[in-house]
């Protein structure tokens, strides 16, 4: 029973210390630290984002044009002929190389690596990382890969958040904090959406909704947001015209869209994976692999060069309802077999981009096919495009609440959210009912044995206040007792002293004096078998005490930094008079409390009525 010290001054009172202050420096303090560290995050991960960008403009053009420029552009309108199938497999071999002897982290997507590192190794993410993944990325995309920057710059991002989490004294919690501030700073400086950029760090890395980790990653995401409109401009990444939501007269419509959605979602995670497993089935070093899906990629592209490179510019043209429907289904199969062929061998990019363009062709198509089948329907393609792209990565990735918020900010149309909402969590509930353990996220890291909990919600522990759970008889015994009649009593099955693991010892005015367990007396005996020892003497008076109106989370926190069972609970005016006794069972009756509400059904007043009747 190690103590320290207390609120009084670390003075104990009547000879016996009481603890009742909280260990390490004030949160306040720390909060204040890791806002300051959030902001440099944010700022570094805005030119991390920008340079990635330009990098990638750099070997689009060198690869597809054979010009030194850093412009950002498209991979489609190369004429490099049939040599095209052939530039694919050399940046898949690059990236190979790169992810074996470099670091294997590299590989995929990068937003499950993020959580990787928050959930099994204290957000602790290698420094070569943060230097290997944009520059892998780079190359890959660069030669044609059908990826997006973004999920690179994510893990980027959090990977220097992690650096700087390394390089000053934090706690791991803090460390996770500036990892996802750099996460979020990087999709905000990708996209241009501030908002989403938090909501996806909290959805995806966080899992929590708290003041010390939602002040910094608005200050990080703000910043780098500030940084891409100061060197990409201001306006959203995509520029859409116009769009007729139709509210409230496509509202059916909307919600088949939403089914759909959500079959998709579920079937391109599935397929995905897939792929995946029939790789690592392969009889080739695991270097190879990338190369080998480069040529998958590369012959898809020459037939269909809209599906080399990000595609920023064909999303585009999609929201803005611009392709017909022939090619906007030729987009949805080429884009999503040249996804799933890419990033299933194991190379770097991003993920949310190519199933941008593939979701959103999907919307176009649906509302095309459905004006020819029913010209009174008047569906906008570039509406439901936009409702679509948010509502498959959404349910895929379960952080639908993100992407309302994103395809919202690419528009900035008011008129859109009431679709997205109702189509996304059509969508969401369709994946959760189809595969409810898992996501596109999630699934990697549950195949490596780590279990996801993506939802998340007030801990009743800290709702549930000592008061409301401790026992009120409290068990107590006289200071002068002897060790050896204490120790006959428990023989006996004496309810009094037997009914908990400790007894509040208390001296000859009542009041609080000690505690003595029954690994006390056993020593005690051990020390002294004829017992003649008291148990004021064998108990301990060091004291770890808690009061009524302390939540269960701050008790069980001072049992579990004592590594102790019980604690005596104590007037706040009179520290030395116990009014009640809180063992384990009590902290674990709230969580008992909590699976009743959840799962106990009442008598609703329609079972009332009849039963009277």
């Amino acid at each position: 029973m190690s103590q320290t010290a207390n609120s009084n001054g670390n003075k104990p009172i009547n000879g016996t210390p009481i603890e009742d202050a909280p260990i390490g420096e004030p949160a306040q303090f720390r909060m204040v630290l890791v806002s300051f560290l959030s902001a440099a995050i944010g700022l570094a991960a805005g030119l991390i984002a920008f340079a990635l960008y330009k990098l990638i403009g750099l070997f689009t053009n060198l690869v597809f044009y054979h010009r030194w420029s850093a412009e950002f552009v498209s991979a489609r309108a190369h004429t490099l002929g049939p040599w095209v199938i052939i530039v694919p497999v050399v940046g898949g071999l690059i990236v190979g190389i790169m992810a074996k002897y470099g670091s294997p982290k590299i590989k995929g997507h990068g937003i499950p690596e993020a959580m990787e590192a928050v959930l099994v190794n204290r957000s602790r993410i290698q420094p070569r990382v943060a230097i290997l993944k944009p520059i892998s990325a780079a190359i890959a995309i660069g030669t044609g890969g059908p990826f997006g920057a973004e999920g690179p710059i994510i893990q980027t991002g959090g990977a220097v958040g992690s650096l700087v989490g390394q390089v000053f004294h934090t706690t791991a919690s803090e460390r996770k904090v500036l990892l996802a501030c750099g996460a979020a700073a990087g999709m905000s400086a990708t996209f241009n959406t501030p908002i989403a950029g938090v909501i996806l760090a909290i959805e995806l890395l966080l899992f929590e909704f708290k003041s010390r980790s939602f002040i910094p990653l608005v200050i990080a995401s703000t910043l780098a947001t500030a940084v891409h409109m100061q060197l990409l401009g201001a306006g959203p990444m995509f520029t859409v015209t116009h769009m007729t939501f139709g509210i409230p007269q496509a509202l059916p419509f909307y919600i088949v869209l939403g089914l759909i959605c959500g079959l998709g979602a579920v079937g391109f995670s599935k397929v995905l994976y897939w792929m995946e497993d029939q790789f690592e089935k392969l009889p080739v070093d695991e270097l190879w692999w990338p190369a080998i899906g480069a040529l998958g990629l590369g012959i898809i592209g020459y037939f269909v060069p809209r599906v080399l490179g990000v595609g920023y510019d064909t999303i585009g043209e999609i929201l803005n309802g611009e392709l017909a429907l022939k090619l906007l289904i030729i987009v949805l199969v080429a884009k999503a077999a040249a996804l799933v062929i890419s990033l299933g061998s194991g190379t770097s990019g991003g993920l949310l981009a190519p199933m941008f363009m593939s979701s959103a062709a999907l919307g176009g198509a649906f509302a095309i096919g459905v004006n020819t089948i029913y010209p009174g329907a008047h569906l906008d393609p570039g509406a439901f495009a936009l409702v679509a792209m948010g509502a498959v990565f959404g349910a895929a990735s379960r952080a639908t609440f993100a992407f309302i918020i994103f395809a919202f900010e690419i528009t900035r149309d008011y008129n859109s959210v009431l679709p997205l909402m109702l189509v996304s969590v059509i969508a969401l509930g369709i994946a959760i009912l189809l595969q409810p353990k898992t996501s596109i996220m999630t699934e990697k890291l549950a195949r490596r044995g780590l279990r996801i909990h993506q939802d998340y919600e007030a801990d009743v522990l800290q709702q549930t206040s000592v008061a409301e759970t401790m026992d009120r008889e409290v068990p107590i015994i006289a200071a002068d007792t002897i060790v050896g009649e204490l120790a006959k009593r428990i023989a006996k099955h004496d309810p009094a002293v037997t009914a908990h693991q400790g007894l509040v010892v208390l001296d000859k005015e009542g009041k609080l004096s000690g505690v003595i367990t029954r690994g006390d007396v056993l020593r005690a005996l051990d020390k002294m078998p004829s017992g003649e020892m008291t148990v004021a003497e064998a108990g301990s008076r060091k004291l770890v005490v808690t009061y009524p109106d302390e939540s269960l989370h701050e008790a069980l926190a001072k049992m579990l930094r004592h590594n102790i069972g019980r604690l005596p609970v104590v007037e706040r005016k009179d520290p030395r008079h116990a009014i009640g006794y809180l063992g384990r069972p009590g902290v674990l009756s709230a969580r008992l409390r909590r699976l009743d509400e959840e799962h106990l059904r009442e008598k609703g007043w329609i079972n009332t009525f009849f039963a009277q009747g």
